[in-house]
């Protein structure tokens, strides 16, 4: 029996081995209404310079988280490939389908990236982009980095995202990236992390990596932005394609404990919030007031936190349903965690 794995249906328009600043499509080709017999083009930059480490840096995972695409431009532009000891792999929109209509998900086939690994190389298109992730650019790296942002939906406080890895020098190099990129907060991935993402697929790989969140609300917010790009820079330093940058300042180490310490919409309604992401809250604390605006002759209820913790992302939405994330919840890691 057979039991070679299929070759990526992708084509990559680029040498990823020449010098220099090298610009192409990553080609993926589905077959449906709005491009029959074409492909749907997702951009890549190369830029390479000396020997070195090679170094993946993604956005637009997601479609509609915006500040990741916009550091990863502005970095295309500042860095110069003769200056650099290694190579610097671009591409700010993995999901492009899903950025040019501002959607978490691809317009292609209704799914999350970031819930696709490992992907398929026969499956739909979502799948075939996990699979060529995971199977042909993530065994060339010596680290990787993947922007996020909250979205549409959600407002984050800006944080560095390192796995708990099973092996314990992965974790160490995971931890060592995210406090290089020096945002005041790294959320660590532990149990409660999901084994369809980037992060799962670089572990998988044994590629140190991070992911961000970078606000989020659907647009680009500068001050995040820049603190992004500068966080590029310093892990560029970090892994020593470019000299050494400033150390930032020691990070706070957080986690999700338990997804029952977050808050959920009880029916559907406005949430009118009385917290913001970033904030410390004790148990008991008020959450916020919930509104049944659509059933006025239900009384507005108060939304208490059933745990202590910092508050690292709330919803941007304003009409909410039954099940929606409200406030999610993390605690700090003791120790070593």
């Amino acid at each position: 029996m057979d039991t070679a794995k299929p070759a990526s249906r992708l084509h990559l328009a680029l040498d990823l081995t020449a010098p220099g600043r090298q610009v192409g499509d990553l080609m993926l080709r589905w077959s449906d209404n709005s491009n029959p017999l074409g492909y749907h083009p997702i951009p890549v930059i190369s830029l390479k310079g000396d020997s070195g480490p090679v170094v993946l840096i993604i956005g637009g995972t997601h479609g509609d988280e915006f500040e990741g695409p916009a550091a990863i431009m502005r970095l295309s532009e500042r860095l110069d490939p003769a200056a650099l000891q290694g190579q610097v792999i671009l591409i700010p929109a993995l999901n492009a389908p899903a950025l040019a209509a501002s959607s978490r998900v691809s317009p292609l086939d209704g799914t999350n990236l970031n819930r696709a690994f490992p992907g398929d190389a026969d499956g739909g298109p979502t799948a075939m982009i996990a699979d060529y992730l995971e199977t042909a650019l993530l065994p060339l790296c010596d680290a990787a980095i993947d922007l996020h942002s909250g979205g549409r939906a959600s407002f984050f406080a800006p944080s560095a995202l390192a796995s708990q890895t099973a092996d314990p020098t992965l974790r160490a190099q995971n931890l060592a990236l995210a406090q290089a990129f020096g945002l005041p907060l790294i959320w660590e991935l532990g149990a409660n992390n999901d084994n369809r993402s980037v992060n799962a697929a670089a572990e998988r790989a044994g590629v140190p990596m991070i992911a961000t969140e970078l606000g989020g609300g659907g647009g680009v917010d500068p001050e995040i932005t820049d603190a992004a790009e500068v966080g590029l820079l310093r892990c560029l330093g970090h892994v020593d394609v470019l000299p050494d940058q400033p150390e930032p300042a020691q990070a706070r180490r957080v986690e999700i404990a338990s997804s029952l310490h977050s808050v959920y919409a009880p029916g559907e309604g406005i949430f009118d919030r009385a917290v913001s992401s970033g904030q410390d809250v004790g148990q008991g604390d008020l959450a916020g007031r919930f509104h049944f605006v659509t059933e006025p002759e239900r009384a507005s209820k108060d939304l208490h936190f059933p745990a202590d913790g910092l508050v690292l992302a709330h919803t941007c939405r304003g009409f909410v349903k039954r099940g929606e994330l409200l406030a999610l919840i993390a605690q700090d890691v003791s120790g070593d965690g």
